[in-house]
């Protein structure tokens, strides 16, 4: 029997280049709740490995320890959000400091432990073998906390909401079924007079909005109940927490203002586009000019993006898009790249990683919102779903509002919908090319049949 030697293929004038380190100053610190471990090169310290409690004393005595190893980089795991006090003081402190993702750092075989890990993360940031995670600066950062705040008060407001629903169910009052939303103008009045005593249904319904179609006397039907004390109590209960979450809203609103006005960077107001519906949830400010004059450019002009989208993505990424090298680098890290799991030459996967971002979550929400959209972007949306499962559309239609989004914070140019119209002409010209193109590889001619009238 012969035995074959199968040689790695390498690309020509290409050989595998043995580890080279390029960060000879660098330092691991494996982030606990109650205790920190920090590794820094052998030959700085007796003792190479440490461990310091996580009070601010001690994180300001590691940072002390660090400079006097002469480490200038820093690599720590993101673990809950244990890292955050020590990632901004050590920043502070000028240190370059590299927050790696835990699932990327692969430790050896054998026994785990802290000491081992801090190591693996100071060997591996040594040789360059880590990147480390997007985060915006500062002045974002602050952007970010307080939209994430608002968006979990809006979360916790939700659930009061349906606590609401809870107790007139309870009650066997149907109110829900004859108007639109209890906690609308129409809503909230009828639930605050009945909290209040009032029982009778003609009276309750005679407050009732103009624009809601139910008259007075299927409104009084619907309130028809028994008005158990327990449940009205419930459903009091669910209305104070309801609005007092409503003032932390407000209260969320106006910092939020704040913070963009100091992110202001540009002159002007946005031209006049397509009149649309003020956004639900969205602030009482005029968020549409802020984030024109954050970004110099008016992202709400892309179909499916309204102002709460637009504001959700700045806030997660900022304006300056140079740690992206390409739009395409932006839409791999937003998570709407198909993946590339390949093995043995073969492609063994390319669907898209589960991801936790929330810009991708929000650009999700607006690519499905081009379902009924009659621009350009909307007859895309919908070719997709044509010719592919809903969810994979939806990735696509995002991967592409991402792109728009990052041509127009980096080129500066305002975004200009070509109409649906366009697209489909657009689209039959590819058809009928490509079909061209096929008829000539086997030597036949497309010919154009005169349609009978």
């Amino acid at each position: 029997m012969v035995q074959r030697n199968r040689a790695a293929s390498l690309k020509p004038g290409k050989s595998r280049a043995a580890l080279t380190i390029t960060h000879p100053n660098a330092a691991g610190i494996d982030i606990g709740s109650a205790a920190h471990f920090v590794a820094v090169p052998p030959d700085r310290d007796d003792e190479p490995v440490r461990e310091f409690p996580s009070f601010t004393v001690d994180l300001n005595a590691i940072a002390d320890w660090l400079v006097a190893c002469r480490v200038d980089t820093v690599a720590m795991e993101s673990t809950g959000v244990y890292w955050i006090p020590l990632f901004e003081l050590l920043e502070s402190r000028g240190f370059t400091v590299l927050l790696v993702n835990a699932r990327h750092v692969k430790n050896v075989s054998g026994r785990k432990s802290d000491v081992r890990d801090c190591q693996w993360l100071q060997q591996l940031m040594t040789y360059g073998l880590l990147s480390g995670a997007f985060r915006p600066a500062e002045q974002v950062c602050v952007l970010r906390s307080r939209w994430r705040q608002r968006g979990m008060l809006l979360r916790s407001q939700g659930r009061h909401v349906q606590h609401m629903h809870k107790a007139l169910t309870q009650m066997n009052v149907q109110l829900a079924n004859v108007i639109a939303d209890v906690v609308g103008e129409t809503g909230q009045k009828i639930l605050r007079a009945i909290v209040a005593g009032e029982r009778d249904g003609h009276v309750l319904g005679a407050m009732k909005n103009v624009r809601v179609k139910a008259s007075i006397d299927e409104i009084a039907k619907s309130l028809q109940g028994n008005w158990r004390p327990e449940h009205l109590f419930a459903l009091k209960q669910a209305l104070d927490a309801f609005d007092f979450i409503g003032t932390q809203v407000a209260e969320c609103d106006t910092q939020i203002e704040q913070q963009l006005q100091t992110l202001q960077v540009h002159e002007g107001e946005p031209a006049k586009g397509k009149k649309r519906g003020r956004a639900r949830n969205a602030p009482k400010f005029d968020l549409r000019s802020q984030l024109f004059k954050m970004c110099g450019v008016d992202l709400t002009r892309i179909d499916g993006i309204d102002v709460t989208t637009a504001l959700a993505v700045i806030s997660e990424t900022g304006t300056d898009m140079s740690r992206f090298p390409s739009d395409k680098h932006f839409a791999s890290w937003l998570g709407l790249c198909p993946g590339t799991k390949i093995t043995g030459g073969k492609v063994m996967s390319g669907k898209t990683k589960r991801c936790a971002n929330r810009a991708a979550q929000a650009l999700r929400l607006a690519a499905a919102a081009l379902r009924t959209s009659q621009s350009a972007l909307g007859a895309y949306f919908r070719r997709l779903c044509a010719r592919m499962d809903k969810p994979k559309a939806v990735a696509a239609a995002a991967h592409k509002l991402a792109r728009l989004i990052y041509t127009m914070l980096t080129k500066g140019e305002e975004y200009t919908d070509q109409g649906q119209a366009y697209y489909e002409e657009r689209y039959r010209e590819r058809v009928l090319r490509h079909l061209a193109q096929r008829a000539n590889k086997l030597g036949m001619q497309l010919v154009a049949v005169p349609q009978v009238a």
